[in-house]
């Protein structure tokens, strides 16, 4: 018999194999789970190289997997002051007035809607605090800014344009910039004129943040953007990455035939532990900056547009993808965005079932929750997102959808007992990265869906292994604790399914394990 490379003992072990449910000792190989049993079973696989730890009596799963983080293209997202903590106007101001200056601007990032008390997101309402200094803020929904007027100047923005997708510059009733510029294509005007960190710190950027994802216990990442694939494969290179990361690149509307075959020519790019697989597309935007598609307008009149202005030619990219064998995730938070992506995989047939998967899902009717399992369409959700919501529905949220329309919040336990595959995650910088947080509010979630059922703990801990790896076609090879699959592993000082649910959220993390090797070490 050949010798293990690392033999776990001492541990409750949930293999989530239903051939051996448990077990408390687990031997690894070249990457691989070698042996699943007790003590005497992984004995002889000891040799005099094989590392062995006892986790004495720690609770060991298959590893955690964020199935939404933006690992990569958030690292530019999140720069400059953090504005998380930021709770109303005044506490905006004075963040700002003591914020850090980079190469002379202002930038933050995680900003509240609710900041703005209702109010338009609107740059007259700081730039006096600003001292004349371009300022460019990111809204924590990754869909919305504020740029101050000398941001707007820097970038030659002097109105209103048109765009290819779902997209404005926003202003009020007397044509003024208010400087609120929703969804990508206009905030993507200002990245010519924005600071931008050095390669080398991105590098280390990108490897303390995966060091840290690590540390949470997780041990891979569903990266919904295609990143920066040169830096990935460069921080690859050095070490092991903590993280198994697994790219969807963006479709975009207006794509043609030759960006299609561009998306399925990146298919199975990669090195040792990241690889492209997937497409990731937007059906709609976000509530509070009005642009999710929704069946009726929002409390404000708005929200009844798709993010491809021809839903049609959505369609027909998905189904062209599908035809190449690529597998595709849809932003998709509104009832109406929700039911066309639903409706496009129904068409087909058998093959797309459980090959392609919805991102989001805030707000859906009944007939919608059920769908989900007869069609096929996997749930990707990300309850630490509940967070920004209240539970009196006085949040941004859900005074734009209404109180019907809010009850429906994150159904995340609806969805599981109709039948769903539902796979968690935090959707970073969005939300923090820790798998422990996103577990805990998928079993409590808060704010406006604080009122219906969460997951039960096996359900939660599912989400985030044999679920995520549904999500990702890799049913076959990881999910799950069981021999020849992938030497994923996540120990914990507690029973992440038993233990309460606020518990989870602290528990010590005593060890991560991706491909075989161990990437943190809490012992």
């Amino acid at each position: 018999m050949s010798t293990a490379d690392l033999v776990i003992t001492g541990a409750h072990v949930r293999t989530l194999d239903p051939e051996r449910p448990y077990a408390t000792a687990v031997a690894v190989r070249d990457g691989l789970i070698a042996a699943v049993g007790e003590a005497a079973d992984v004995r002889d696989w000891r040799g005099p190289a094989t590392e062995v730890v006892d986790l004495g009596g720690g609770s060991l799963v298959p590893g955690l997997v964020d199935s939404h983080s933006h690992p990569v293209w958030g690292l530019d997202l999140a720069t400059g002051t953090d504005l998380t903590g930021v709770r109303d106007l005044d506490g905006l101001r004075a963040a700002l007035t003591s914020g850090e200056r980079v190469d002379g601007w202002v930038i933050g990032y995680g900003l509240d809607h609710n900041v703005f008390g209702g109010r338009p997101v609107d740059r007259a309402l700081v730039e006096d605090v600003l001292d004349g200094s371009p300022a460019f803020l990111r809204l924590y929904d990754g869909h919305s800014a504020l740029a101050s007027g000398a941001a707007l100047k820097a970038a030659g923005i002097t109105g209103p344009r048109a765009f290819a997708q779902r997209s404005h510059i926003a202003v009020d009733a007397d044509g003024r910039l208010t400087g609120h510029l929703v969804e990508h294509a206009a905030m993507e005007l200002l990245q010519p004129v924005l600071p931008r960190p050095s390669y080398a710190d991105r590098r280390a950027r990108l490897a303390g943040l995966l060091g840290a994802m690590a540390a949470t216990g997780l041990t891979g990442a569903h990266v919904m953007d295609l990143g920066d694939l040169d830096l990935v494969g460069a921080v690859a290179e050095e070490s092991a990455l903590p993280l198994r990361l697994r790219f969807a690149p963006w479709c975009m509307p207006g794509a043609d035939a030759d960006d299609l075959a561009e998306l399925v020519a990146l298919q199975g790019r990669g090195g040792r532990h990241w690889q492209v697989g997937g497409a990731k597309f937007f059906m709609d935007g976000t509530v509070e900056g009005g642009t999710a598609w929704l069946d009726h307008p929002d409390c404000h009149g708005q929200g009844t547009d798709a993010f491809w202005p021809d839903p049609a030619a959505y369609s027909s990219a998905v189904r062209e993808l599908h035809r190449a064998g690529v597998r595709t995730a849809t932003h998709a938070i509104g009832d109406a965005a929700v039911r066309h992506v639903l409706d496009t995989v129904a068409s087909l047939g058998p093959g797309g079932r459980l090959a392609h998967r919805v991102e989001h899902i805030e707000s859906v009717p009944d007939e919608l929750v059920g769908r989900f399992a007869q069609v096929g369409v996997i749930a990707s959700m990300q309850p630490p997102h509940t967070r920004y919501t209240r539970a009196d529905l006085s949040d941004e949220w859900s005074v734009r959808l209404g109180e019907e329309r809010a009850a429906r919040a994150w159904r995340l336990r609806d969805l599981r007992d109709a039948g769903a595959v539902v796979a968690l995650g935090s959707d970073w910088p969005i939300a923090h990265y820790d798998a422990r947080g996103v577990l805990a509010t998928a079993r409590e979630p808060r704010g406006a869906a604080s009122s219906g059922a969460g997951l039960t703990g096996l359900q939660a801990l599912e989400g985030c292994t044999s679920h995520a790896a549904l999500a990702a076609g890799e049913a076959g090879v990881s999910g799950r604790i069981a021999p020849g699959l992938r030497a994923d592993l996540t120990a914990l000082g507690l029973d992440p399914v038993e233990a309460p649910a606020d518990e989870v959220a602290d528990a010590p993390v005593l060890l991560a394990v991706t491909g075989g090797h161990v990437v943190h070490r809490g012992l």
